[in-house]
């Protein structure tokens, strides 16, 4: 591997065969280092090659004698994770006010909780409709931050429902019309919210998701799915209203879903909460993320629920 190439994550993530939240640990580590072009973090082909190489090594003298190693992890470095653009805002915000260094996860809000329990993720951002209850993102945090002290706070209230092609020529306009067998689905991935959502409505109107045409036809992010309705690809999706308007489709509203962000609360994330608590209370923040459209900030910084 020359020096003159770097990577994305993914394509290291495709070249070593290891998920993208191994190396976003190994980053917040401190352990493969990162540079960043605008808001995508890449990784140079000579660092990589340093980084396997070191490996080898330490494979090669396992059998040696123990000896400590230096921690060499950045307790600066912080992920944030989620896909809204308003994480990159508040990304550029906690650079501006702290001495964070904001990295940036695109994966899903249930993978995403599930690797903050497991020590991941600094800051993640969460929409899952519960359809038992019929809120927004606690019964899941309850669940799977289990003897976890944490706080749950609102960054921003949002449209969800369907995309559908412009002029809405199937008259799509509620849940049950995925009873309908003359239209064609495109999904989200598994653990996303909105995949949460189309699940959770699913179970509520007794519809099997067998029956759906194009339900396991799936992309990773609101914009592909929007893109899939655009180019005919689909005749409905399930996302937020932004991203309708960015492609040029219609968005038929449905729900008000709570985008909330969720942080582990201890000694070494106090300088973080704070910061962040500050950032969602500030009027310049909410000015700017009003300015975007489509978002409702009313509540925003608001504690939705904490653990002491």
């Amino acid at each position: 591997m020359s020096k003159e190439f770097s990577y994305t994550i993914e394509e290291v993530s495709q070249l070593l065969k290891v998920s993208k939240l191994t190396l976003y640990d190994l980053v917040k580590k401190g352990e493969l280092p990162v540079f960043r072009v605008g808001r995508q973090m890449r990784i140079d082909a000579n660092d990589l090659n340093t980084y396997i190489n070191r490996q080898k090594n330490n494979q090669s003298t396992m059998a040696q004698p123990f000896e400590p190693k230096r921690e060499t992890k950045d307790p600066f470095s912080i992920v944030i994770s989620g896909q809204d653009m308003v994480l990159d805002i508040l990304g550029r915000y906690i650079e501006r006010n702290s001495p964070y260094h904001a990295l940036r996860s695109y994966t899903g809000s249930l993978n995403s909780l599930i690797s903050m329990y497991n020590g991941k993720m600094d800051i993640v951002s969460l929409h899952m409709f519960d359809g038992y209850t019929g809120e927004y993102n606690v019964p899941y945090v309850k669940k799977i931050l289990v003897s976890r002290p944490y706080i749950l706070l609102n960054l921003l209230s949002r449209r969800a429902g369907f995309y559908v092609k412009k002029g809405n020529p199937l008259n799509l306009t509620s849940w049950t019309d995925l009873r309908r067998k003359d239209i064609r689905i495109i999904n989200r991935e598994k653990g996303s919210g909105a995949r949460i959502l189309l699940d959770e409505q699913l179970r509520i109107n007794e519809i099997p998701s067998g029956e759906i045409i194009g339900y396991d036809q799936e992309e990773t992010n609101h914009l592909s799915v929007a893109s899939a309705i655009s180019t005919g690809m689909a005749d409905i999706g399930v996302g937020i209203e932004k991203a309708a308007k960015i492609v040029g489709i219609d968005f038929i509203p449905l729900i008000t879903e709570r985008y909330d962000l969720v942080m582990i609360k201890n000694d070494s994330t106090e300088l973080l909460i704070n910061t962040v608590k500050n950032i969602l209370s500030s009027s310049q923040f909410r000015k700017e993320i009003d300015s975007l459209g489509d978002y409702d900030t009313s509540i925003t910084g608001e504690i939705i629920y904490e653990t002491f």
